[in-house]
């Protein structure tokens, strides 16, 4: 990533690198790193969840990309034989943990990207849903939620979500078939806004962190995208009335912003604004 650095976490909680982080130019770039199918365990959730955190917290930080290290997957989801060789209340709690770390990143108020530049199934499919964006390389590999050929359903927060993308019925459709369809398809579907030409991994990853910095300062008010994505998240899952109320408290407090103070001078001054994100 360029002009980034790295911020491991260190000592012997992290577990190793299965979850990189790395910040540049008002971007968090959180990459799994298992591959070749970046399968996540209870291990990586916990370093997903700690990076999460991490890019909440960083002042520096204005939107955050997931993406899946190596050639071949963005994530194939969970690691089945680790879920073959544990107890039933270890995978109750494990899922419980996943759901509560793509809860984190999903009302996190910073806009998140999953740059999915491989396969995105299972669980996958369910990281990739928790972002408010996704963009995908074409013709790099399959989506799809198949937990039905297991004898199980998606429990990642993956019936909710691919329900409220694309409708309860197509949901129940493509969850009961188990079907794996092209990004394409997905991007018919309304799971991918942006379909990206790149004839590598890596010139894939400089155009998704291209176009996250379009949501960055100075060009874009990056505290009203992060506001914007907290009122929708929030908004569509509570009362009409709520919702609006929700709006407006948020509109308050950009109204506060410097950057809010810049646009509406910029309007009046007839010139292109400089936001600070503040």
């Amino acid at each position: 990533m360029a002009e980034a650095k790295a911020q491991e976490a260190t000592g012997p909680e992290a577990g190793g690198d299965l979850v990189k982080y790395e910040v540049g130019g008002g971007v968090a770039l959180l990459t799994l790193n298992d591959p070749p199918a970046n399968t996540y365990s209870y291990e990586m959730m916990q370093q997903l969840d700690r990076r999460i955190l991490a890019a909440r917290m960083d002042e520096s930080v204005q939107v955050v990309i997931v993406t899946g290290g190596g050639e071949k997957f963005f994530s194939a989801g969970a690691n089945i034989k680790m879920l073959s060789e544990v107890t039933p209340t270890f995978k109750y709690f494990f899922c419980l943990h996943a759901n509560e770390t793509l809860s984190r990143l999903e009302q996190t108020p910073k806009l998140v990207i999953a740059a999915v530049g491989g396969h995105c199934v299972g669980g996958g499919l369910e990281i990739a849903l928790a972002a408010d964006l996704r963009v995908a390389r074409r013709g790099a590999g399959k989506m799809g939620l198949p937990e039905v050929s297991l004898g199980v359903l998606p429990g990642t927060g993956g019936t909710q979500r691919l329900a409220r993308a694309v409708g309860k019925s197509r949901a129940i459709e493509l969850m009961a078939t188990g079907e794996l369809f092209d990004f394409e398809r997905a991007h018919e579907l309304g799971l991918v806004n942006q379909i990206i030409e790149a004839d590598t991994a890596e010139a894939f990853l400089e155009q998704a962190l291209a176009y996250a910095r379009r949501f960055t300062t100075p060009e874009r008010a990056a505290l009203a995208v992060g506001r914007i994505k907290r009122s929708v998240q929030s908004g569509a899952e509570i009362p009409f009335e709520s919702a609006l109320a929700l709006e407006r408290e948020l509109q308050q407090q950009l109204f506060q912003s410097e950057d809010a103070k810049e646009g509406l001078d910029a309007y009046v001054g007839k010139r292109k604004p400089h936001f600070k994100g503040a």
